[in-house]
C-alpha cells in the first residue's frame, strides 16, 4: 500500500485533514504539537470505476455508483518548525517517521494566520510561502546530515578494488527509500568527485536534496482557503513550482460527519452536496458558505489533495486483476473485487506480483477483460484496465 505522508508546521490543519480524510478518532486541538506521536491510517484516492462500462454497478464497498475508492496509507507526523533537522520541536524524531513515505503533502495555512512556530497571530500576517520553503529546506538538510554521518562508510568501502559508488550509495540510502535505479538516475544529473573522500559538505548536500526531490516529492495543501485573504492561493502557486491545491481540511470534515448523520448527500471527491436533512438556520448558512467555497475552488481540496499525490506526481494507475475474464469476478463471483495502484508503465507480470509473489513467479499470461483478448507480458497497462493472470499459482 502506498504511503502519503502529511507534513506542515504546527496548527496549519494537518490532523484536522488527516481525521477528514480517515474518519479516524485524533486530537485536534489549536495549539502547536498536537501530535506528538505519529497518526497512520487508511484513506482513499478516487477513480473511475470500470463497472460504469457495464450494465450494472459492482458493487464493491469501495465502489459509490462509480466512483472507486482505491486504499493508501495515510501518515499524519507531528508538526515541524525551523530547525527541525537539527533537533528543534523533536524534529528528528519527526523527520524519521518520513522515511517510508512514497510523497509528502506539505499543509500550509493559506490564511496566515499562524506563524513560524504555530502560534495564532493575526490573519495575513504570516506569509504561507515560508511554510512551503521550510518544509522542503528542513527535508533536505536532514537527509544531508544522515549522508554526513554515514559518508565514513562509503569511503571505507572505496578502498575495496571491486569498489562501486551507485551501490555504495544505495545501500547507504535503502533505508530513505531510494532504489538502486534512483541513486543512478541521480548520480547522472550531479557533478561529484570519483573518490568519495573527495566529496566536499556542499557535493553530499546536493546529493542530499536530489535523492529527496526524487524519492518524497511535494504536493502543497494550501489549507484554511475559505478563511485566506483575496489572492492567498495564486500568491502561494506564483511562489513555487510544487503543485498547489487549495483546501478546506475543516470542511471536509463537516461533510464526512454530514454524510454520516444523513444531513448532506456527498461523496469524498464530490464538487458540492445536497442537503438532505433537517439543519438549523445557522448550520444552512455554514453549508451554504461552504458550497461556495466547494464552487470557487472544485471541492474541499482534501481528497483532489491525495489524487494529485498519487495519481500525478507518483504517476500511479489503478488495474483490476479478475479471474473471470468474462464476469470481472474473482473465484466467489464478486465483480471488481480488488484495486492495485501500479507505476505509469507496468505491465501484466507487474500486476501479478502486485497481487502476490507466488502468481508473479508462476505467470504465464494475461487476457485483456474488456477486449477478451490475450496481451502480451510487455503490453504497458493503462488506467482502468481489468486483466485476468493467468499462473501456475492460480486456482
Amino acid at each position: 500500500m502506498l504511503t502519503v505522508a502529511l507534513a506542515g508546521k504546527p496548527n496549519a490543519g494537518k490532523s484536522t485533514f488527516y481525521t477528514a480524510a480517515t474518519m479516524a478518532d485524533v486530537d485536534v486541538a489549536n495549539y502547536p504539537f498536537t501530535t506528538i506521536d505519529a497518526n497512520r491510517g487508511v484513506t482513499h484516492v478516487r477513480t473511475r470505476c470500470p463497472c460504469l462500462d457495464r450494465e450494472e454497478r459492482c458493487g464493491n464497498e469501495n465502489c459509490h455508483d462509480g466512483k472507486r475508492y482505491v486504499p493508501i496509507e495515510l501518515l499524519d507526523v507531528a508538526g515541524l518548525v525551523p530547525g527541525a533537522h537539527e533537533g528543534k520541536g523533536l524534529g528528528n524524531q519527526f523527520l524519521d517517521e518520513l522515511t517510508n513515505a512514497d510523497v509528502v503533502v506539505n499543509v500550509v495555512d493559506a490564511s496566515g494566520a499562524t506563524n513560524a512556530e504555530g502560534e495564532p497571530v493575526e490573519v495575513g500576517s504570516h506569509d504561507p510561502l515560508d511554510d512551503v520553503d521550510f518544509i522542503e529546506e528542513e527535508m533536505d538538510l536532514w537527509l544531508a546530515g544522515i549522508v554526513d554521518r554515514n559518508w565514513e562508510s562509503v569511503e571505507r568501502k572505496s578502498r575495496s578494488p571491486d569498489f562501486d559508488l551507485e551501490a555504495a550509495l544505495s545501500d547507504m540510502l535503502t533505508g530513505f527509500g531510494a532504489t538502486e535505479y534512483d541513486v543512478a538516475r541521480v548520480l547522472r544529473g550531479l557533478e561529484y568527485p570519483d573518490d568519495p573522500k573527495a566529496w566536499t559538505e556542499g557535493d553530499r548536500e546536493a546529493l542530499a536534496r536530489a535523492v529527496r526531490r526524487r524519492t518524497k516529492p511535494i504536493v502543497v495543501v494550501a489549507n484554511k482557503v475559505d478563511a485566506a485573504p483575496a489572492g492567498a492561493v495564486e500568491r502561494i502557486r506564483e511562489g513555487t513550482d510544487k503543485p498547489v491545491i487549495p483546501a478546506t481540511a475543516d470542511g471536509e470534515l463537516a461533510l464526512r460527519r454530514a454524510a454520516e448523520a444523513g444531513v448532506v448527500d456527498y461523496d469524498p471527491g464530490d464538487e458540492s452536496f445536497e442537503i438532505v436533512g433537517d439543519v438549523s438556520d445557522d448550520q444552512r448558512a455554514g453549508l451554504d458558505a461552504l458550497r461556495e467555497s466547494m464552487a470557487e475552488y472544485d471541492g474541499t481540496g482534501v481528497p483532489a489533495a491525495l489524487n494529485a499525490a498519487v495519481y500525478d506526481l507518483l504517476d500511479r494507475i489503478t488495474a483490476y486483476p479478475v479471474q473471470d475474464a468474462g464476469k470481472w469476478t474473482d473465484g466467489t463471483g464478486n465483480v471488481l473485487p480488488d484495486a492495485f495502484l501500479l507505476p505509469s508503465g507496468s505491465t501484466p507480470p507487474d500486476l501479478a506480483y502486485a497481487v502476490h509473489s507466488d502468481i508473479g513467479e508462476g505467470y504465464l499470461h494475461a487476457v485483456d477483460a474488456r477486449a477478451s483478448r490475450r496481451i502480451g507480458e510487455d503490453r504497458e497497462l493503462s488506467e482502468g484496465d481489468v486483466i485476468k493472470i493467468v499462473s501456475t499459482a492460480g486456482p
